[in-house]
Order: C-alpha cells, then sequence, then structure tokens
C-alpha cells in the first residue's frame, strides 16, 4: 500500500498589519491586555479587493515551487476554509483555475480544524491508490467576518493560508491521524448570517449577525480538553507518544491556550512551537503557515517527528502525527 508524505509546504500572509496598537485606537483595550490575555501581538488583513482564494493561490504556489512540481502534477486539490470567496462555487474552483489545474477540486469546511481534516482526506486517497499527488490547503480571510466593534473577536483572527502537497511513498510520513465533531457544541463559535438559516438581509445586517460571535470561556475550557485528547489518540494511532515528539505544532488561537495544551501533554515548552504573536488565529490556515514557519526557519529537519493539533467552530478537532521527510535546500547540498 502506497503512504502519503509532504514533498512540498508553502505559506502566504498578507502584507497589511494590524497591530495592537491600531486596535487601542478602535476599541476599549490595550497593548498588555490584549498580549496578557492571548499573546497576540499583531495579525496580517487581507487588503482591498483580496479574498481567501488569492491567499491560497499564493500559498499553493509556494508549495508547488518546494516540491519542485508544476500543476500538471496534482491529481487533486483540497482547500479547507470557512471563510469562502462565496458560497457557490467552491474556492478550491477558484484557486483551481488560477493555478492553471485540471484535477478534481473541492473545499472542506471544520474551521480552524479543516487543515487537519483535509490531510486526513488527502492521504486516505493516496493510501486507496486513487491519487498520487495531492495539494491540500488551509486558507482564511477571518477579517471579513470580525466586528472590530467586538473586543472578544477583534483582537484574535487575522488571514492567511498554508499549503502542502502530499505525494505518495514507500517511506510513510503522515503515521496517523484523529478526527472529531460534536455539533452539539454548535453554538459555542459561530456566524449567525448569510446562510440557509438566516438569509442576510437589511434587519439582519443592522443586528450585525453577518459576523463571527464566540463564547470565549467555553472555547478555552473546549480547546485545553480536546487538543491533548487528539493529539494521545493521533500518537496512538502512529505507535509514538508525546516523548518521542521533536515538535508539537497547535492551532496558533491563544498563547494561554498553547501553554496549557503543553502542560497536559507533559510537553517542554521549547518544544512547542508557536507564532501566534505574529499571526492571530488565522483558523484552518493557522497549522500550515506555523508548519511552514517552523521549517524555513530551519529548526525542522528530515526525520523530526511532528504532531499538529486543532480545534474549531463545529465544534470539531483534529491531530496528526508526521515523520518528516523533507530535506531543505541546505541539507540537500
Amino acid at each position: 500500500m502506497p503512504r502519503a508524505a509532504i514533498a512540498g509546504i508553502g505559506s502566504y500572509l498578507p502584507e497589511d498589519r494590524l497591530t495592537n496598537a491600531d486596535l487601542e485606537r478602535m476599541v476599549d483595550t490595550s497593548d498588555e491586555w490584549i498580549l496578557t490575555r492571548t499573546g497576540i501581538a499583531e495579525r496580517r488583513v487581507v487588503a482591498a479587493g483580496e479574498a481567501t482564494s488569492d491567499l491560497a493561490v499564493r500559498a499553493a504556489r509556494a508549495a508547488l515551487a518546494d516540491a519542485g512540481i508544476d500543476g500538471a502534477g496534482i491529481d487533486l486539490l483540497i482547500v479547507a476554509t470557512s471563510t469562502p470567496d462565496t458560497l457557490i462555487p467552491a474556492t478550491a474552483c477558484r484557486v483551481q483555475a488560477e493555478l492553471g489545474l485540471t484535477c478534481p477540486a473541492f473545499d472542506v469546511n471544520a474551521a480552524c480544524s479543516g487543515f487537519v481534516y483535509a490531510l486526513q482526506v488527502g492521504v486516505t486517497v493516496i493510501e486507496s491508490g486513487r491519487a498520487r499527488t495531492v495539494l491540500v490547503v488551509g486558507a482564511d480571510a477571518m477579517t471579513r467576518f470580525i466586528d472590530f466593534t467586538d473586543r472578544g473577536t477583534c483582537i484574535l483572527f487575522g488571514d492567511g493560508a498554508g499549503a502542502v502537497v502530499l505525494r505518495a511513498s514507500e517511506e510513510a510520513g503522515v503515521l496517523g491521524i484523529a478526527l472529531g465533531a460534536d455539533g452539539t457544541g454548535a453554538e459555542m463559535l459561530k456566524v449567525p448570517a448569510g446562510g440557509s438559516a438566516l438569509p442576510l438581509a437589511q434587519q439582519v445586517l443592522d443586528a450585525r449577525q453577518q459576523y463571527l460571535t464566540m463564547s470565549g470561556n467555553e472555547v478555552f475550557k473546549f480547546a485545553v480538553r480536546v487538543i491533548p485528547k487528539a493529539a494521545r489518540e493521533a500518537l496512538k494511532a502512529s505507535g509514538a507518544t508525546a516523548a518521542d515528539l521533536t515538535w508539537l505544532v497547535p492551532h496558533q488561537a491563544n498563547q494561554r491556550i498553547i501553554d496549557t495544551v503543553a502542560d497536559r501533554l507533559h510537553m517542554p515548552h521549547e518544544r512547542v512551537f508557536s507564532n501566534v504573536a505574529a499571526t492571530g488565529n488565522t483558523s484552518a490556515a493557522s497549522i500550515p503557515v506555523a508548519l511552514d514557519d517552523l521549517y524555513t526557519s530551519g529548526r525542522l529537519s528530515a526525520g523530526d517527528l511532528v504532531a499538529v493539533v486543532g480545534f474549531g467552530a463545529g465544534v470539531t478537532w483534529g491531530a496528526a502525527v508526521v515523520r518528516w521527510t523533507k530535506s531543505r535546500s541546505s541539507e540537500e547540498t
């Protein structure tokens, strides 16, 4: 049976930055308050006229270049996003057209867990023999759905995209994945309007129901409970333990969550990667952006064992254990 390994990785963050100082001028908050509660100092924001698909295309091109292939070699494209350009068609179709691909393309919406969900689909398709190369993208333009009068949410989210190229390999790369969902928590984190349940209308807009709402305390309790559980399940499926990990790369939602998860998994904090201070919560982009940051900074090497784990609206969660098989160019020369 063929196995799936990561053959290329790339990411993209918009140029515009929204700092805590900027937010101080918009809502009743302060840099100290935000840093203490979230660990976030700034986040990237899409420019006027820029959409989720634009972010996804840039990240995808970087991943393809890193893998040393062009679009002709892609058998399937999966875009994980909860902020599509439009409800119809799928953002993946727009990305496919821009990249010049001819493969099947579709979206996955599991919110901040979306990348791990999409990764599972890509791995399964390769292991089944129905594809040899799959492009998986996590991309979100969260700030398009944030109420910048609500300090509970506007301080948290940013925009970005990350992508990986999965390729059939005799050497196992993705070793184990664990996914989960609990729809009874759907009200915890949601955008109330814009779907079939509550179509957009003037009264809906006046009530600001087109923006994301969140029960912060409930999300925190859910995250610190489910992330360790998902990580342990993925480790068990891969035949490894937390002590075997070189790196833990959690969803970049909040530094307090990241630190609490590290403690509950008994992971030294220096082996738990965090770039949330510079990105904020980029939803489905969070994990691949962080993974690419770890790789391009020279801290991720061939042979390293990495666990990625996320949680999101739905509520959903997912974890994957990856044996990193790709060498940096400096290692190859």
